[in-house]
């Protein structure tokens, strides 16, 4: 017969285990809910305090860096709305160039055999081995000589070479992870290799790409030292150098770099949601072979 208390050692370990995890879940939001404190806040001067509750509650500093407009060209522009869609059109062709590139590159990495494969792959592994900073002036003579500095077009490309090798290593793994079998057998029925590889592979592969892409979307859509070399024009600033320029030498506008984080965070925040489904499928795949 068990005895009353073989329950309760379960019980207590469950208690103690969930107790943990809200410790961490609640260590791991709290410099998020100061940064709401702040962009809600509509107090001079920020206090320190254990509870970041916004003081004198507001909306102002969201309206503020929300409505900022511009004379430009004559015209008053929406400048947040401009510098808005500068980082959703530098990060999402960004996304498109590196999985449209990586992925035919990918496949034949994975599946065939040919001279020059892995000194290859070492050197685009060797890619990632330098930092951005690195090569921030040869872009910047790249693109002064090629007339694309202050524009989208140079923006995309400098980010693409980055993103294509991380998208490259990241698809290989999930194309080797794919059973060969499903494309014979598809070729067997009368399909050609390419048929094979859109209608089988890309199917099979599709939440690793789905990741991939997203992360190739947060890496442009964060990046700021090229963004802050390449970029001259304010108009053309992405959100990264917006929010830098609310932090100055002297002083810091530490309200309205709040309320603009948050409004940077949401497009971010909406694209998580949407592909939610695939992101732990993509993120596991290519990590179990059998």
């Amino acid at each position: 017969m068990s005895q009353p208390g073989d329950r309760r050692v379960p019980l207590i370990e469950s208690l103690l285990s969930h107790l943990v995890v809200l410790l961490f879940v609640a260590f791991s939001l709290y410099p998020v809910l100061w940064v709401i404190s702040l962009a809600f806040s509509g107090a001079a001067v920020p206090e320190a305090r254990v509870l970041p509750i916004p003081r004198e509650p507001t909306l102002d500093h969201l309206w503020a860096v929300v409505s900022t407009t511009r004379e430009l060209e004559g015209e008053t522009a929406w400048l947040f709305g401009r510098q808005l869609a500068n980082s959703l059109v530098v990060s999402l062709a960004t996304a498109l160039v590196g999985v449209l590139i990586a992925t035919p590159a990918a496949y034949a990495l994975a599946r065939f055999r040919f001279v020059g494969k892995d000194a290859g792959l070492r050197v685009l592994l060797a890619t990632q081995m330098f930092p951005a900073v690195a090569s921030a002036i040869p872009l910047y003579l790249l693109l002064d000589a090629l007339g694309l500095l202050n524009s989208r077009t140079g923006l995309v490309l400098c980010y693409a070479t980055t993103a294509v090798p991380f998208a490259i290593f990241q698809l290989r793994a999930a194309f080797e992870a794919i059973p060969v079998d499903l494309e014979e057998a598809a070729m067997v029925d009368g399909a050609t290799r390419a048929q094979a590889f859109r209608k089988v592979v890309l199917p099979a592969a599709r939440p690793a790409i789905a990741v991939t892409a997203l992360f190739a979307f947060m890496s442009a859509y964060n990046e700021f030292i090229l963004a802050a070399t390449l970029l001259g024009r304010e108009e053309m600033f992405t959100l990264p150098v917006v929010l830098q320029r609310f932090i100055g030498e002297y002083d810091a506008q530490w309200e309205a770099f709040a309320a603009g984080a948050l409004l940077v965070s949401l497009p971010v925040m909406a694209l998580f949601y949407v592909t939610q489904r695939h992101l732990v499928a993509g993120l596991t795949s290519g990590g179990v072979k059998g």
